[in-house]
């Protein structure tokens, strides 16, 4: 498994950046008039369909006009550039609002024919060179538009600080080296398959350049959380002595299944960003989960192998304070048991003080402001941001978002259409929040014109919202006026419909999580106020981590030591914040309550569960919160400016759930919900399945199993109820080859029956049955015996003959394909049958044409358990059902057992179910001849345990003598 994990860890970093196409920022809405008319725009305007740039030019001394031949120049010289399609002098008459009021700035706007950046890595740079020749004239060169942004996000050295200090807490909560190396390989190695497939799937779908390093930053820290998870189980089942193979199985078998869980939910949140229907988005979502399905896939096959690789060097030594604390050996109280204690003493006072603590630091969230990145949000120094600011102090804010009014001109009048469009230019630029309107300019053919405008405020004022819904309230009027269709588009108008999305779909998508996590949660503790008390608690830290966002990335409260330029919050990370850190919330609820659910199964009262559960988890809990925290917090530094914003914000979030929410908050709710906290409407517990996240099954079962390796009998059974649980329990052993008499009412017989063929779990009890431990291997029984039910016939044994049941019922015993025992095995059989006839005084006469119901009762019975037989079970159950009954049934049974002792070889074990009506005279019963040791149970509806060789009416009236004789 090691080396599968490191050569698909090659191959899919090599694939990826050997074959990996480019990342691209593109923010795209479908189903909204701005994208609409965008993609017209492209179809009826071309030669704009393609990237597109600006060269700021700023005076630093005197005029732009003194510099205007050599603007013209350069701008000729960019014509002359393999994509450029134009480079448009702010001289020209074409040129629109290129030129500043005050004469000190211009803009060459330069459109590409092109929007592959691939193809325009050359022409970047080469347009980049002729431009900054203007420099030598005394002007200041800088570049805009998304060809210039800053976008290349990168794993710096403070990133790699943070896993430093995940290293540090794994390191301290394990005092081994080795162990906390396992870990940070298991995750490391996760996020380079996860890494290298997003890099290679750029090459054919459009990938933000930030949804790679989220699904790094995401698969790192739950890389590290769930393989913390999984070995400090390991780790704790090796210092009570565990075999490291077995315990290492269990480890994955217990605290594995958690850890599916934390993933599934974190994973179905991530996906949930879908359904908001915004393509970036959803490609953002669907890589952070990948990111976090690598990390569990890692978690559960590859973490094993390096456990197994680690061997016994992960046991902790003889004497050592891992081994004291792990076996609960220390004296001392450990900080988790003291701190729930103190939490304990005065709920009430905490929960106040956190919901107060939480309430307060969320309130800057309600005047958050949203948009999505722009030049103003690149940091200081870089080119994008300067030639924003340039533009903004010379042109107005409102330039560096201009937008385009499309107009579809097809019904509007030819004669009048100049006037028309000239007229339409003046409604334009006479709406409020319009700086400047250009003149509408048509297209080739004539069908389509656009009109260029420029707001007062700029792309990220919530006036430009304004301005927009103002220009596109102007369409009715344009239709009715002049004919013409407008829609209102360009990087603006987009950005403002999807921020208008994302904010729209926050509260439904909250919703959303906070009755997942409701429904989900409700299901593994079978609890209503659990559930309920987690999903609102989440929303707390999720709203207070908000609050943290707007306080430092708007408001600008301690940003500039981080580096940060206040302006509004990045537009998806409220929704993307949601879904991450209810996730991880919900995993922390599950490991802390998990375990006081468990102290409180099994009869601990509610605070000494709290209590108990808590101090077991707390450890861990803590350990797997603080390397979240130092691996999203070391993104914050040096972080690109997206992933900045969501750094901080889930950092913030992750410390208030963790450490306020589910190690204080927590603990003092269910001390005040008390016992009520366990409890769930019968009718809610009948229909909610029950998730077994904890391995309890799993642990059980090697009990089971356990239990199982001690008994070497065909059959034993321990305290075995069946069906509902009110016949009395059973406790016997049959050992190989012996018989087991049933006696009891039919339907609880053939309850025990169907238990003992692995068909139906028991209600409680231990059973091994031929060596398998039932609940548990119940599947692998089913090929082992065989149910012969001498009651009644089904209709395929009315419709076939003797010989085609046994065909096709010898079948099942075979290896090979089941085709039916042919003919000559047939008549073989047959002659056995009537052998084992004629033994017990019945003339026989079995031929391959008979049929069962034309048979007298002897005759059929043992022609069905011959059927039965041919499947070769090493377990053959025979219930009489109705057809022996009271004094008169006895000698049926009797023959019956006889003949189907002969036929069976001396290893196989017999089951008989009789009614308790059938009562055997000694004489007549006396079956010792047959050399098999008999065990005879009652299921009685009563409550003490029925053992075999009790003297019970049973064990004298069937035989005369104990009943194991």
């Amino acid at each position: 498994m090691l080396i599968t994990w490191l050569a698909v860890f090659v191959a899919t970093l090599g694939l990826g950046l050997g074959l990996g196409g480019e990342m691209k920022e593109d923010f795209e809405i479908p189903g909204t008039e701005s994208q609409e008319a965008l993609d017209r725009l492209g179809e009826v305007f071309p030669e704009v369909a393609g990237a597109s740039a600006q060269i700021v030019l700023e005076a630093e001394s005197g005029t732009i006009e003194d510099r205007r031949q050599a603007i013209a120049d350069v701008s000729e010289q960019l014509n002359e550039v393999g994509h450029v399609a134009q480079a448009l002098d702010p001289f020209s008459e074409y040129a629109t609002g290129s030129l500043s009021d005050d004469g000190r700035a211009a803009i060459i706007s330069v459109q590409f024919d092109t929007n592959v950046m691939s193809d325009l890595v050359d022409d970047k740079e080469e347009v980049a060179q002729i431009a900054q020749s203007l420099e030598a004239d005394g002007l200041r060169v800088e570049f805009g538009g998304q060809l210039y942004q800053d976008i290349e996000y990168g794993v710096t050295i403070t990133e790699a600080i943070g896993v430093l200090f995940a290293a540090i807490v794994l390191i301290v909560t394990f005092g081994s080296v080795v162990a906390a190396g396992l870990p940070l390989a298991s995750a490391i190695i996760a996020v380079g398959v996860t890494m290298g497939a997003l890099l290679f799937v750029t090459r054919f779908i459009t990938v933000s350049s930030a949804s790679p390093l989220l699904a790094v930053m995401i698969g790192i820290a739950v890389g590290i959380d769930y393989a913390l998870f999984i070995l400090s189980r390991h780790r704790n089942q090796l210092a009570w002595g565990e075999d490291v193979e077995e315990s290492a199985a269990t480890a994955v078998g217990t605290s594995g299944s958690a850890v599916t869980f934390a993933a599934a939910t974190v994973m179905v949140a991530l996906l949930g960003l879908l359904i908001v229907g915004i393509p970036f988005l959803s490609v953002m979502g669907v890589a952070a989960a990948a990111g976090v399905f690598m990390a569990l896939l890692a978690s559960l096959t590859l973490l094993p192998a390096l456990l197994a690789f680690a061997g016994e060097r992960l046991r902790p030594k003889p004497g050592s304070r891992a081994l004291k604390r792990e076996t609960g050996r220390n004296e001392r109280p450990t900080m988790g048991r003291r701190w729930v204690r103190a939490v304990l003493k005065a709920p009430i006072v905490f929960v106040i003080l956190v919901i107060a603590g939480l309430g307060a630091l969320a309130l800057p969230a309600l005047h958050m402001e949203t948009s999505l990145p722009s030049g103003r949000s690149e940091a200081v120094g870089a080119t994008a941001r300067d030639s924003y600011d340039i533009i903004t102090n010379h042109f107005g804010e409102g330039a560096n978002g201009p937008m385009v009014v499309m107009l579809d001109i097809t019904q509007v009048e030819n004669e009048t259409m100049m006037d028309d469009l000239a007229a339409i230019s003046d409604l334009v630029a006479d709406t409020p929040g319009v700086q400047s309107a250009g003149s509408a300019i048509p297209n080739i053919t004539v069908d389509s014109a656009i009109i260029q405008v420029v707001p007062t405020t700029g792309p990220d004022d919530p006036a430009t919202l304004d301005t927009v819904t103002a220009l596109r309230e102007l369409a009715p009027q344009i239709k009715a006026d002049y004919g013409a269709v407008s829609s209102v588009t360009g990087a603006t108008a987009v950005q403002i419909d999807i921020t208008d999305r994302l904010n729209n779909a926050l509260l439904p998508f909250a919703g959303v999580v906070v009755g997942l996590s409701f429904i989900l949660l409700m299901m593994v503790f079978r609890s209503v106020l659990v559930p309920l008390k987690a999903a609102l608690s989440f929303l707390l830290s999720a709203f207070a981590a908000f609050g943290i966002v707007v306080l430092i990335f708007q408001d600008g409260i301690l940003g500039e030591f981080m580096g940060i330029v206040p302006g509004p919050i990045i537009a998806f990370l409220p929704i993307i914040l949601l879904a991450i850190v209810f996730g991880l919330a919900m995993d922390y609820e599950v490991f802390l309550v998990s375990g006081m659910r468990e102290a409180h199964v099994r009869g601990a009262k509610a605070r000494d569960a709290i209590e108990d559960g808590f101090a077991n988890a707390a450890r861990v809990v803590t350990a797997a919160a603080l390397i979240m925290f130092f691996v999203f917090i070391a993104f914050v530094p040096e972080g690109a400016g997206v992933i900045k914003v969501i750094a901080l914000g889930l950092a913030a979030g992750i410390a208030f759930d963790a450490f306020l929410v589910r190690m204080t908050l927590v603990p003092a709710l269910m001390a005040l919900f008390g016992e009520h906290a366990w409890t769930l409407p019968k009718w809610l517990d009948r229909i909610l399945p029950d998730l077994d996240i904890e391995g309890e099954a799993l642990r059980e079962y090697r009990e089971r199993a356990a239990w199982a390796k001690e008994h070497h009998a065909a059959i034993a059974l321990e305290d075995l109820r069946v069906g509902d649980g009110s016949a009395s329990p059973v406790t016997c052993d049959v050992i190989a080859g012996g018989m087991l008499f049933v006696r009891g009412d039919l339907a609880s017989r053939r309850l025990l029956e169907a238990t003992l063929a692995g068909r139906i779990d028991p209600a409680s009890g231990r059973a091994q049955i031929l060596g398998r431990t039932v609940p548990g291997d119940g599947g692998a029984l089913i090929s082992q015996v065989a149910l012969c039910n001498l009651d009644s016939l089904s209709d395929r044994e009315r419709e076939l003959t003797l010989g085609q049941l046994l065909g096709r019922h010898g079948a099942y015993g075979r290896t090979t394909a089941r085709e039916e025992i042919p003919p000559a095995e047939i008549r073989i059989v047959l002659e056995e049958l009537n052998a084992a006839l004629r033994a017990i005084g019945h003339p026989g006469g079995l031929r391959e044409s008979s049929r069962l119901d034309a048979l007298d009762a002897v005759a059929r019975s043992v022609a069905l358990a011959g059927v039965s037989i041919v499947e070769i079970p090493q377990l053959l159950v025979i219930d009489f059902g109705a057809v022996a009954h009271g004094q008169a049934g006895a000698p049926l049974v009797t023959s019956v057992v006889r003949a189907v002792s002969r036929l069976i070889n001396r290893d196989i074990t017999l089951v008989v179910g009789l009614d308790s009506s059938v009562v055997l005279d000694t004489a007549e019963s006396d079956l010792s001849d047959l050399r098999r040791r008999i065990t005879v149970v009652e299921l009685r509806t009563e409550s003490l345990p029925q053992h075999a060789g009790d003297t019970s009416p049973l064990g004298h009236s069937l035989f005369g003598k104990d009943a194991r004789a």
